[in-house]
């Protein structure tokens, strides 16, 4: 998870200016184009006659045409491609490098079991990983094509001054104990600099969504050179155990190589290009579970969406003022969360919601042009009322967002685990989420960072009026 322009966001921003630069060109050199005939026509015009200069004569050999006289000049390679060569560039620079690193190799064949050798499994499954990117659009760089030696030393060093966004080192594992199985993830957890952890987890996720194998712990304590030495986000993935008879079948198998490849490379590819996730919070602000919350999206460097109800911003004015300052937005939920007086009426409604209104702006400064109906827009509450009240609101240039994935932390003593799970599957892999979790819920906010730590694949970022609304009552 992290805030900030994400690398699609700088391919996007790119990709607009190349497009203005490439306009502007075309328009340019229409005019030059449109110049160079004018001037040529009016310098002929003085030397020939009017009909002889939109005659179109026969070619005399002795005779210099118009032609001739640009055809004489030194060639000079055109501006459209010294500018397509200054794009390439430039593209190339916004190509993501990865460097894949197949351990071992040559005379260092790192562990096997009969004529298993980990040193081929982990080239074979490089190769596959490299094709995926490099058809994906990745520029793939290889600490080994083929069966030789590379120190450990020697690969760092060519990543670093490669450059390289990222560092992949693959592995096999091995065990004393035979029924020991499944896959590990490593990252340097010293440096924070880095984000190997989200791309350890991304790798760690996706692999194992990809091959259904056992999920072990992603650990940040790698004590390797190649994780540790590294200048770039770097994990080493152990993607199966040799030592153990179902799994060195499976990791000798081409096919089951191919399916680690391809949650390799997909977790690779979130890293660079995220979907988006929008992580909101109704009913609060709540003393003791918001600040909890408040201090896991602080650590994380991530901006959420509260809708805050009215009257519980005017009991806790401190924590209302905290959620502004820290620069997450702010929505209006209601002034009093009572279904049946909130939605009797749509006036009842209207002036519950300026109430509530007035309210956040008195305390935290913020006019708030964004909300959530309790309940959602489409109740079994406000049937009667809905439309009316999405009409005026509208009328007003307010703007209501509904979800489309929840904890379902709204319900009495909710089950840590079950918060998690809720989290993860209602997102149903969408590119675009707007989870629903609640602020004022204890378990909630214990639970937050596991939930993230779950969904490294999306980038977390606040709502505002420029986001596209979810809304129930267009999927009615």
């Amino acid at each position: 998870m992290y805030e900030g322009p994400s690398f699609s966001q700088k391919y996007e921003n790119y990709c607009n200016r190349r497009r203005r630069k490439k306009r502007m060109r075309r328009l340019a050199c229409e005019f030059v184009l449109l110049l160079s005939v004018i001037i040529a026509i009016v310098f002929l015009s003085d030397r020939l006659s009017p009909s002889e200069v939109w005659a179109t004569p026969e070619k005399d050999s002795e005779e210099m045409t118009f032609e001739d006289i640009v055809g004489s000049q030194p060639e000079e390679e055109p501006v459209s491609r010294r500018s397509q060569k200054k794009e390439r560039a430039s593209l190339d620079n916004m190509t993501p490098v990865v460097f894949i690193d197949a351990g071992h190799g040559g005379s260092d064949g790192g562990c096997l079991k009969g004529d298993i050798i980990e040193k081929d499994i982990n080239l074979s499954i490089a190769k596959l990983v490299k094709d995926k990117l490099t058809d994906a659009g990745f520029r793939v760089i290889m600490s080994r094509n083929n069966d030789t030696y590379v120190t450990k030393e020697d690969r760092v060093k060519e990543a670093n001054a490669a450059k390289a966004d990222i560092y992949v080192s693959i592995h096999q594992n091995f065990s004393d104990e035979s029924s020991v199985k499944g896959m590990e993830v490593w990252y340097d957890g010293t440096d924070t600099r880095r984000d190997s952890r989200r791309l350890a987890l991304l790798v760690s996720h996706q692999t194992a969504k990809s091959t259904q194998a056992l999920e072990r712990e992603v650990r940040g304590d790698a004590d390797f050179h190649v994780t540790g030495s590294t200048t770039m986000p770097a994990c080493l993935i152990e993607t199966g155990f040799l030592s153990n008879k179902e799994e060195r079948e499976n990791l000798a198998s081409q096919e089951y190589q191919d399916q680690l490849a391809a949650g390799i490379a997909q977790g690779i590819t979130y890293f660079f290009y995220p979907k988006t996730l929008y992580l909101t919070f109704d009913d609060g602000p709540s003393e003791e579970n918001t600040l909890r919350v408040l201090e896991v999206l602080r650590k994380r460097n991530i901006k959420a969406t509260f809708f805050l109800v009215g009257e519980n911003v005017e009991r806790h004015p401190e924590i209302a003022r905290k959620i502004a300052a820290e620069g997450h937005t702010i929505g209006i939920h209601c002034y009093s969360h009572g279904y049946k007086d909130l939605y009797e009426s749509a006036e009842s409604y209207m002036a519950d919601f300026e109430r509530a209104r007035q309210a956040v702006y008195r305390v935290t400064g913020v006019d708030a042009h964004i909300f959530r109906f309790p309940g959602g827009s489409i109740n079994q509450y406000n049937q009667k009322v809905y439309a009316e009240i999405i009409r005026e609101m509208t009328k007003k240039g307010y703007t209501y967002y509904d979800w489309n994935a929840s904890l379902e932390d709204a319900v009495k003593e909710p089950d840590s685990a079950q918060l998690i799970a809720n989290g993860v599957q209602t997102t149903l892999g969408r590119n675009k989420v707007i989870m629903l979790a609640h602020d004022v819920v204890y378990n909630t906010g214990t639970i937050l960072d596991e939930l993230l730590d779950s969904l490294p694949e999306y980038e977390i970022k606040p709502l505002s009026e420029d986001v596209e609304p979810i809304q129930f009552s267009e999927e009615a």
